[in-house]
């Protein structure tokens, strides 16, 4: 008899399509839905419409299987489903609280067509308490299914991988047997994500100990992905913090995280200073947590002055260079390496990157850009002055200074010499702290970091 589930998944995006592509990997029959023509005819292609290391081998082979079928129609997909999960948008209000409607829009329309003993899994990240709204929808429906919250902990440029060779796999409810069904899903990938990740054409990690299964009720699940995220972008404001206060020491920031994270009750992980964090969670997901803080009666003022902190750095960044180049940015030219918010990504949801960009171009200064692989995403959030490189040497051509805005490889195995040879000045911005100080001004650059001391003033 073959126990393996059919299952529906709402939403293409990140979350959505990784998912979807890595269920139909590992032999299960996976529904996508999403209302956008676009998308669809993507990934009926064989390809993602956005840039994943591995993603569009495997894309390829589910649909070319049957396995991975993509589709607008909730009739169609849903009632040949025994679990169906929603990863559909979760954008923030202007006052920084969710925004629902996708979720609560996609419950009702679903309602219409599930089982009677289906599980509905929520996968998007929302503010603790939303389940038992949803729940409610489902109620006023008549819908007896069981309802799940399984959050998702996969990164942008390492999706496949976060996913499939996971550190823990969080399932929260009072349904116990819905729980070990949705738990019998991801032991399904587990046993397979050997040959999914040879197929997606990635490395087996070094580290490949086994993931932890854990099992909470349901608003624990609810938090448990609002807070991490929420505790990592805490790491890195309070980096940034220390990197103002090494700015007016000889202190660097650098040697100093890399010791205090040689605790191992801290931990080096997300402790970099730099231009802070980005993205369509971090930014969206700490904002939320505040929000719902706020809905309760609880003032977490700590998130507030993280968030306080990480707007500020890009402009605290353009000052120091502002400050180098004479104290106005007018009339100079700037290039600015890295537009996505994350090496390994076409992202450029609130890109620290896009700030630069935007920022130096109000000022006065002439901005070109270019990234690898973020160009045409970036285009409609640019000044229209700003003008687009089509590779590193045409971006650099003229350009009094540089700025490093993401760590792409491309740009750390550029050269430090050949840097300085296609630029007309010699202002090196090395906004990620990936630059060893020494070797910038060796190949005669002035450097600027962040919390790197007195070498960058």
């Amino acid at each position: 008899m073959n126990n393996t589930p059919t299952i529906t998944i709402l939403g293409t995006g990140y979350v959505g399509l990784t998912t979807a592509a890595i269920f139909s990997a590992a032999g299960i029959k996976t529904f996508v839905i999403d209302p956008n023509p676009t998308r669809l005819e993507s990934v009926k292609s064989g390809k993602s419409f956005f840039y994943e290391e591995g993603l569009d081998p495997i894309i390829a082979r589910g649909v070319e299987q049957h396995l991975l079928i993509p589709t607008d129609s909730y009739a169609e997909a849903i009632p040949e489903s025994s679990i169906v999960i929603s990863s559909v948008g979760t954008p923030d209000n202007t006052d920084g609280s969710s925004n629902l409607s996708y979720v609560f829009a996609a419950a009702t329309e679903a309602a219409k067509y599930l089982k009677q003993d289906a599980i509905y899994v929520q996968k998007s990240t929302v503010p603790v308490g939303t389940g038992n709204k949803v729940k409610d929808i489902f109620s006023a429906a008549g819908c007896d299914v069981a309802y799940i919250s399984n959050p998702e902990f996969l990164r942008e440029s390492t999706a496949l991988m976060d996913t499939l060779w996971f550190d823990r796999v969080v399932v929260g409810g009072d349904n116990q047997d819905a729980i070990s069904r949705v738990m019998g899903v991801y032991r399904t990938v587990e046993a397979k994500r050997e040959s999914i990740t040879e197929m997606a054409g990635l490395t087996k990690p070094t580290n490949s100990d086994a993931g932890k299964y854990i099992t909470v009720n349901l608003e624990s699940a609810e938090l448990i992905k609002v807070v991490s995220n929420a505790f990592l972008a805490l790491k890195i404001s309070f980096a940034n913090s220390v990197a103002l206060l090494a700015d007016k020491t000889t202190a660097d920031v650098t040697e100093v995280m890399d010791a205090v994270g040689s605790d191992a009750r801290i931990g080096r992980a997300f402790l970099n200073a730099g231009r802070g964090y980005g993205g369509g969670c971090f930014p969206k997901d700490v904002s939320g947590l505040i929000a719902t803080g706020q809905s309760l009666g609880v003032d977490l003022e700590i998130m507030r002055a993280a968030q306080t902190i990480n707007e500020a750095m890009p402009g605290y960044i353009n000052e120091k260079l502002q400050t180098m180049l004479g104290g106005s940015l007018d009339g100079h030219k700037i290039a600015v390496l890295g537009l996505a918010f994350k090496a390994g990504t076409s992202d450029v949801r609130r890109s620290p990157g896009i700030v630069f960009v935007n920022n130096l171009a109000t000022h006065g200064a002439t901005v070109s850009v270019y990234d690898p692989k973020a160009n045409t995403e970036a285009a409609p959030l640019l000044n229209k002055a700003v003008v687009q490189g089509s590779s590193i040497e045409d971006t650099l051509q003229g350009a009094d200074a540089v700025i490093i805005a993401t760590d792409w490889k491309e740009f750390l195995e550029y050269g430090l010499n050949t840097y300085a040879e296609h630029l007309s000045g010699n202002i090196f911005v090395d906004a990620m702290n990936c630059f060893d100080i020494e070797a910038v001004t060796n190949a005669g650059m002035r450097y600027i970091g962040v919390g790197r001391g007195p070498q960058d003033l």
